[in-house]
């Protein structure tokens, strides 16, 4: 249904859309690649959703989100009046972008987002890494050879810094301001070290809560199935209206 709501013009500006294509040629990839943004935007109208957290890399997945919510309930105006339902079927969806890392960048290249599909396992930091890797990753991460400013305005024009500042508040639910004035003036011997400790002590639960699932299978299926019980039953009405605003036939 949103891929005869949402328009190519509309996909075509999809930064991952471009970047996948970059230097390619766009024509012998795959519908799959062009259209999925609005599988997307079905993933989150489909239970209505008001507000998404998502990070600052996602906030244009939620524009288009937005766009094809606003126009479903523009073009099917008349159905959904016949209908006798809300005119804003669909919500226009807020996007909830919180914290002091909304996008956490490469440890090796701060131009780069952080990304299990980096070739290079020392620019990414997984939840099931042990206390030794996170370590490594993060005292080995790319940085330059100023100390830590005094001030958030001192990460200006230092992308590394601003990365691993950032990691350092989110992890200790903090701001960079209240880093800086903790670590301003130290230099990189000082800083990764803490930053390695925090990381291992606020990932380590995470990892242990995986190993303990994985290790009952049977547990993990009845919350999934349960999950996708309750969630169908949202799902389910939703596309029951649809089909009648479309003017589907079953």
């Amino acid at each position: 249904v949103f891929n005869c709501v949402a328009r190519m013009g509309w996909m075509n500006r999809m930064t991952q859309w471009k970047d996948k294509t970059a230097g390619k040629n766009a024509e012998a990839e795959s519908l799959g690649l062009f259209a999925y943004p609005s599988l997307m935007a079905a993933d989150i109208l489909l239970y209505k959703a008001t507000h998404v957290p998502v990070g600052d890399d996602q906030k244009q997945h939620l524009e288009l989100t937005r766009d094809i919510a606003t126009k479903f309930n523009n073009d099917y105006a008349p159905s959904l009046k016949e209908q006798g339902l809300d005119a804003d079927f669909f919500p226009i969806t807020e996007p909830v972008i919180a914290g002091p890392a909304t996008r956490v960048m490469s440890l090796k290249d701060a131009g780069k987002k952080m990304s299990k599909s980096d070739p290079s396992e020392a620019a990414r930091i997984l939840l099931m890494d042990d206390a030794d890797q996170i370590s490594k990753k993060i005292k080995r991460a790319t940085t330059d050879a100023e100390p830590l400013p005094s001030d958030v305005a001192g990460l200006k024009g230092r992308a590394e810094a601003d990365n691993l500042v950032g990691v350092y508040a989110a992890l200790s639910d903090t701001t960079k301001a209240a880093v800086l004035q903790q670590f301003g003036g130290q230099g990189w011997g000082a800083f990764k070290p803490a930053l390695a400790d925090l990381a291992v002590e606020k990932l380590a639960p995470i990892a242990a809560e995986v190993r303990r699932l994985t290790a009952d299978p049977g547990s993990v299926d009845a919350f999934m199935k349960d999950g996708a019980e309750r969630a169908s039953v949202i799902a389910e009405a939703t596309m029951k209206d649809v089909r009648k605003i479309v003017g589907f036939v079953r």
